[in-house]
């Protein structure tokens, strides 16, 4: 059974910087085959794509972190990160790792992000 533990939030100035880490278990197949995501969902709002880094390194953002935040992943410690930098009031979220192969997800429970103006 897949298990992703997220860790790393907290509360933070803007401008401040905090970084994310998932620790990830349980995979039937080899860590590295795995896309790996970073969600977000702010209170009240939808959950949201932050970024992703897909097996072989290739990474995507959103339009609203690109250029601020860093996904990468480590396939030997079976961990992926979010480098969160220039953090804004509008970043405060519970943020949320995803492992996603051949259709089928498996997420965490979240860490809060709190950014105070």
């Amino acid at each position: 059974q897949v298990q992703l533990v997220e860790s790393g939030g907290g509360l933070v100035q803007a401008g401040g910087s905090l970084r994310l880490s998932c620790a990830a278990s349980g995979f039937t197949f080899t860590f590295s085959s795995y896309v790996m995501s970073w969600y977000r969902q702010a209170p009240g709002e939808e959950r949201e794509l932050v970024a992703v880094v897909h097996s072989g390194g290739r990474t995507m953002y959103s339009d609203s972190v690109k250029g601020r935040f860093t996904i990468s992943r480590d396939d030997v410690k079976n961990r992926v990160y979010l480098q969160m930098d220039s953090l804004k009031p509008e970043d405060t979220a519970d943020y949320f790792c995803q492992s996603s192969r051949n259709g089928y997800d498996s997420w965490g429970q979240g860490t809060q992000v709190t950014v105070s103006s």
